[in-house]
Parts: structure tokens; sequence; C-alpha cells
């Protein structure tokens, strides 16, 4: 018996979805990526992808507050989970003066 629930325990533990650690990227998340996040139900996901199709990604997870439906204290508790990787963008060419 005890062989049997050790077996069943290791399976469901194999089975669960580990979310420890990751995060949500806003630049680049599925609709149920963001729905994943606590907080984000399908209204507020879509309004994440329409802002980001619209406006370009996003620069910081702070740039959601421009997103209807986010303040400051919601940004501040979903801030854990949310990331916006890479999203600067390119580096401006300097001009150095020289003439070619």
């Amino acid at each position: 018996m005890k062989k049997i629930l050790f077996i069943l325990i290791a399976c469901l533990a194999i089975m669960t979805p580990v979310r420890a650690g990751a995060l949500v990227n806003l630049n680049n998340a599925t609709q149920a990526q963001l729905e994943s996040v606590k907080g984000i139900g399908p209204a507020k996901a879509r309004s994440i992808i329409d802002y980001r199709n619209k406006m370009g990604p996003f620069r910081s997870v702070d740039d959601l507050k421009k997103v209807t439906g986010f303040g400051e204290k919601t940004v501040a508790r979903m801030r854990p989970e949310l990331t916006v990787g890479n999203a600067r963008p390119p580096a401006a060419r300097i001009e150095t003066g020289k003439s070619r």
C-alpha cells in the first residue's frame, strides 16, 4: 500500500507544472500565459496584448500601468511574476563627427 501511495505521489509531482521562478514576459506572452498570472483574467490579458500591438514592447513592468485596468497597487502585486525581457530598442548610432 505504501508503494502505491508513493508511486501516486511521484506521478502527481511529475505531472504538476512547475511555476516557481518562471516569469511571464509581457512582450511575448500568449493570452494563456498572461492569464496564468494571479490577477490577470481574459479581459486584462487581451488589453495587454492589444496595448503592446498598438504601442510596441513594454520597456519595464511599470509600463503596465499605462494599460487600462492596471494601477500602482495591481502592478506592484504582480511584479514578482512579470518581466519584459530584452525590450530595449536598438542602440542609436553615435556620430563621431569624423568625415568619411
